[in-house]
């Protein structure tokens, strides 16, 4: 993590490297989220629904539960747009120069990754738990459903991994806020404080003793005359 200006970005105004803003860690875990909701959308998308013969309707795979296939869709959607919002924020965090709202960006990314993660968890259980009570799946829809569950699972380590990212930030912010002010550059030894241009010199270099004495080796001696 950069280290250079406020929460862990770079300082306000620098030049835009590409090469070195693909690295970054927080955008290659970003661009792991975007991936895995692509999947998982994907996924249930294309074999998440079938058609009874029945009676014509449609219904879902997992254990005809329509709440769990737009369960997964819809966080899937959600996280879809999330990321790429959020790689277009990593790329204007280095164009902010308002302390505040770095905060407010750090703090926004910290609580909906670690809330994001929190809902794959859900979906990954609720998805896990309406496939195992599956009876006779449609033909060819095994993969697929087994691959959003799979995918639901990995996507939380992922969100979790945002969430880390975006606590170092937070934490590197608040260390800078209360730092003591004796840890500034250029503020002198512990305890002193800098002086204003032209303030006279608190400790002079040297000093004239207060009182003079001189000493002679030789005393004249005059006798009174009578």
């Amino acid at each position: 993590m950069e280290a250079g200006g406020a929460y862990g970005g770079g300082k306000a105004g620098g030049a835009f490297d590409p090469q070195a803003f693909v690295q970054r860690p927080p955008v290659i875990v970003r661009s792991v989220c975007w991936l895995f909701s692509v999947i998982v959308m994907g996924c249930i998308s294309a074999k998440g629904w079938y058609i009874s013969k029945t009676d014509g309707k449609e219904y879902c795979v997992y254990n005809d539960d329509t709440n769990a296939c737009n369960y997964g869709v819809g966080i899937s959607v959600i996280a879809f747009v999330a990321s790429i919002a959020f790689i277009v924020g990593e790329y204007l965090f280095e164009q902010m120069s308002s302390v505040k709202t770095r905060k407010h960006y750090v703090l926004a990314d910290m609580g909906f990754s670690a809330f994001w993660a929190f809902l794959y968890f859900v979906g990954f259980c609720y998805l896990s738990n309406a496939w195992g009570k599956t009876e006779n799946p449609p033909m060819g829809t095994a993969n697929n459903m087994q691959g959003a569950i799979a995918f639901c699972f990995f996507s939380i380590f992922a969100w979790v991994a945002c969430a880390f990212f975006a606590f170092q930030r937070f934490r590197m912010g608040a260390d800078a806020a209360f730092a003591p002010a004796y840890e500034v550059e250029g503020a002198g030894s512990p305890g002193t404080f800098p002086a204003y241009p032209g303030a006279p010199d608190p400790q002079p270099a040297y000093s004239d003793p207060p009182f003079q004495q001189q000493h002679t080796g030789n005393m004249d001696y005059t006798a009174p005359t009578y």
